[in-house]
């Protein structure tokens, strides 16, 4: 990127306990990157509000203005026509024009995937967009793709994000040679369905053949024998959730295990260290924020109940993509595979 300040466009008013939630993670944020000017995008006497309100101290930022809001129920048209002044629309509109900068929201993914395509557009190549992000394993992480920007692809659009996947992750991982797998319900030829099939000959005929290691079951993920996981957005989206509630699951119980009693009290103090680290492998929080790979710029989509903690973790994404180049590696790599 350029020595020019980095801007970060947010969507203020999007996903749940917003827009304070927004403000707070930004604040949490902004803590360790004084450098990063945040502009919100939304109700602003709602957003001025929340700031004094909760007392948010936050500094070099300005508020836009908007009339309107995406609705969970909202079609397509409705989107594109009827929400032209909602906090999602302005935003990406100014990541459009201005060099430098990014956009996070936690508001619908469906809003967030359309007006992303509509105002920067697609890699040269590449049909649609797929929500990409880390996913925790036993070795350290994997890159999994599409965690629910597109429900129904076809064979060519997973070859697609095998390309993207990889041009990603050897990105951030350099010199790596990484390993790509397919979800499915079965490592066997004959298993799954048909387009999964396809996917897999078309990636077997291509330079990625060499990185293939075929289909993977969703229960082998986190041995972290694949690097790059593809699936289609329905699948991944599901496999996410469900893993992000049995973590959940795990932890709280753990966490009510160890307060019944004095002696278990006494127990989680000789295992306190290793159980942090345990629990920071897994909190979904630390992994939230995932990038719409494929766009012509940088669009982050952050759960939309994320909490303060977890939205921040989605702003530094942002700004680390953007300080990184990372977009524009990412649409070099694949121009030229």
């Amino acid at each position: 990127m350029s020595n020019g300040q980095v801007t970060i466009a947010i969507d203020a008013m999007g996903g749940e306990n917003s827009p304070y939630k927004v403000l707070k993670g930004a604040q949490i944020f902004q803590n360790k990157n004084q450098n990063v000017k945040m502009i919100f995008f939304g109700n602003k006497t709602e957003i001025t509000s929340n700031i004094r309100k909760f007392k948010i101290d936050i500094s070099n930022y300005e508020i836009v203005n908007t009339t309107e809001n995406v609705q969970d129920d909202d079609n397509v048209n409705t989107i594109l026509r009827s929400r032209k002044d909602s906090s999602i629309y302005r935003a990406l509109e100014f990541v459009k024009k201005n060099p430098d900068t990014g956009f996070v929201s936690a508001g619908n993914t469906a809003a967030i995937m359309v007006l992303s395509r509509l105002h920067l557009g697609m890699i040269e190549g590449i049909d649609r967009p797929a929500i990409c992000s880390l996913i925790p394993n036993k070795k350290n992480y994997s890159l999994m793709l599409d965690l629910g920007a597109n429900v129904t692809v076809n064979p060519e659009n997973l070859f697609q994000f095998a390309l993207m996947g990889f041009s990603y992750y050897t990105i951030i991982n350099k010199d790596s040679k990484p390993t790509i797998g397919i979800l499915n319900i079965g490592t066997e030829n004959n298993k799954g369905l048909e387009f999964l099939q396809v996917a897999a000959e078309l990636i077997s005929k291509s330079f990625l053949k060499d990185y293939f290691i075929g289909f993977i079951e969703p229960n082998k993920i986190t041995l972290g024998d694949c690097d790059i996981i593809i699936s289609d957005g329905y699948t991944g989206n599901i496999m996410l959730k469900s893993a992000e509630g049995i973590s959940n699951f795990i932890t709280s119980n753990l966490r009510d295990m160890f307060s019944k009693n004095l002696l278990n009290k006494l127990a989680y103090k000789i295992v306190q260290n290793d159980l942090k680290i345990f629990r920071d492998q897994v909190n979904p929080e630390i992994y939230n924020g995932a990038n719409l790979i494929g766009l012509g710029g940088t669009s982050i989509k952050s759960h939309g109940n994320a909490s303060e903690t977890a939205f921040s973790h989605a702003i530094n994404k942002c700004y680390t993509s953007i300080k990184n180049n990372l977009n524009q590696q990412i649409i070099k790599s694949v121009n030229n595979l």
